[in-house]
């Protein structure tokens, strides 16, 4: 069992040295794939961004310098979505960045916000708040995402 939390977490500048250069080198011979970059994108994060271990019934996305996510060269990886009825406000000061958003975070979305206040903060990290949906032009889902890259 590790010693300390600094065992279990690296902090963010051990990720990205981990992290392979920006553009893959192609194979001689291989053309490009014309495909639109967001289908790249998601392709990669539907692949390895989202890697879950089951325990407890609830998902866990890996943040270690090993993960699929920092060998695929990501710089960040979205660890929940939740809807916004877990707000108090129904999402409306995270759509308007305003400051103490955070205040009004309910269950597990306000957990993962003091998780990484006191411990993945320290270390580097950075997470936002997005709304990620408009279902007839209101907030709807939210998502949340731990950066550790540029």
């Amino acid at each position: 069992m590790p010693d300390s939390i600094d065992d279990l977490i690296p902090n963010a500048k051990q990720i990205q040295r981990k992290r392979p250069s920006r553009r893959p080198k192609r194979q001689k011979n291989m053309p490009a794939l014309p495909l639109p970059s967001n289908w790249k994108k998601r392709a990669l994060i539907e692949r390895s961004a989202v890697r879950q271990a089951n325990r407890g019934g609830k998902g866990q996305a890996r943040l270690d310098s090993d993960s699929a996510s920092v060998r695929n060269g990501l710089t960040e990886v979205q660890v929940y979505r939740f809807p916004n009825t877990l707000c108090t406000d129904k999402g409306r000061a995270i759509n308007q960045q305003e400051p103490g958003w955070e205040n009004t975070l309910t269950g597990i979305p306000k957990e993962i916000f003091q998780l990484w206040t006191d411990y993945l903060k320290p270390r580097g990290y950075r997470i936002s708040y997005q709304i990620i949906d408009f279902p007839e032009g209101l907030p709807g889902d939210i998502a949340i995402t731990i950066a550790w890259g540029d």
